[in-house]
């Protein structure tokens, strides 16, 4: 049984003739004739009373004319949804990245998506790397915007690098330290200090070893949180002070309600973002979409830092913001 005999079926049903049937389907009476048959066979049951070149449903042919019609109707519309999904229009993607990179470019991100393609389904989680990286392997996720270096000695893992963001700390415009020269640790810790929790270990090791603080880190910082959003407020509207990767702040240096101090020793570490995700897993087209705006919110952070360096005039550009 195939969905081709069930139209044929359907035609008979609607029109209550074999000839205006075979016309409607293109094919001749005899050909129409095999075709019902073989449904029947397929069936196990009669469709029809023959009645000369007239047939008559039988009760087996009525119980089962509307489920034929939802398996016709189910076949175009798997066959439409299909279509939709290879022209990049719908299916589902799950994707997660930090919260640094989160702050500008989740929201952005996702109103682009469902605006250019209404039928796609979206989920996004907000996490550290290594939590990303473990819902990807766990596939709960089609890939994630985050630090590369996780999987860069994973044959299963492909990552795509896409911007190097430096780490600097950052105050307030307006703060008493701002536009001072070589700020010492003495200065810094004169004001509340904040960081964020889900910092990688290796960050942490050298805040210590660069400005001679003691472990746990922790005890030196007035607040530790999780949430960027609170750092960014404490900060913004404080004498507060915050280590930082510069794709967390670009948003507020943008806005110039927050500045990068001038602090000695400079906090010398970088860290690789871009696009993780399974070597040879077949995602849904939507996804390439996806990776575009990805890779235009970095190319755009790439040009906004240089210009807060004070090295290139602002340019406007069609990257999401």
């Amino acid at each position: 049984m195939n969905t081709r005999q069930l139209r044929h079926f359907l035609a008979v049903m609607d029109l209550g003739s074999l000839s205006a049937a075979a016309e409607r389907v293109h094919l001749s009476l005899p050909a129409l004739s095999r075709s019902l048959s073989a449904l029947e066979e397929a069936l196990g049951v009669p469709l029809f009373d023959r009645q000369g070149r007239r047939l008559r449903p039988t009760p087996y042919a009525d119980a089962y004319v509307e489920r034929a019609r939802r398996m016709v109707f189910d076949e175009k519309e798997g066959a439409r949804s299909l279509s939709l999904m290879r022209a990049g229009e719908s299916g589902t993607l799950s994707f997660g990245m930090g919260s640094s990179i989160a702050r500008s470019l989740l929201g952005p991100m996702m109103l682009k998506l469902v605006a250019e393609a209404p039928g796609l389904r979206l989920s996004a989680m907000v996490q550290s790397s290594d939590v990303l990286f473990d819902a990807l392997r766990k596939e709960r996720l089609d890939f994630f915007v985050g630090d590369v270096r996780i999987a860069a000695h994973e044959p299963d893992m492909v990552a795509e690098p896409a911007y190097v963001s430096t780490f600097g700390w950052f105050a307030r415009a307006g703060h008493p330290l701002a536009g001072r020269k070589r700020i010492g640790m003495p200065e810094l810790s004169a004001h509340p200090m904040v960081m964020a929790g889900y910092a990688d270990r290796s960050v942490i090791r050298r805040i210590a070893e660069l400005y001679g603080l003691s472990m746990p880190l922790e005890n030196h910082f007035a607040l530790n949180t999780d949430d960027v959003n609170t750092i960014h407020t404490l900060v913004a509207s404080s004498d507060a002070i915050a280590p930082s990767t510069d794709i967390a702040v670009i948003s507020a240096l943008r806005a110039g309600t927050m500045v990068a101090l001038d602090v000695e020793p400079r906090l010398d570490l970088d860290m690789t973002l871009g696009i993780v995700r399974h070597v040879g897993r077949t995602l849904v087209p939507a996804a390439e979409r996806a990776f575009a705006i990805v890779r235009a919110y970095f190319a755009d952070v790439a040009q906004e830092v240089v210009r807060q360096r004070g090295r290139v005039p602002v340019k406007k550009k069609g990257a999401v913001r």
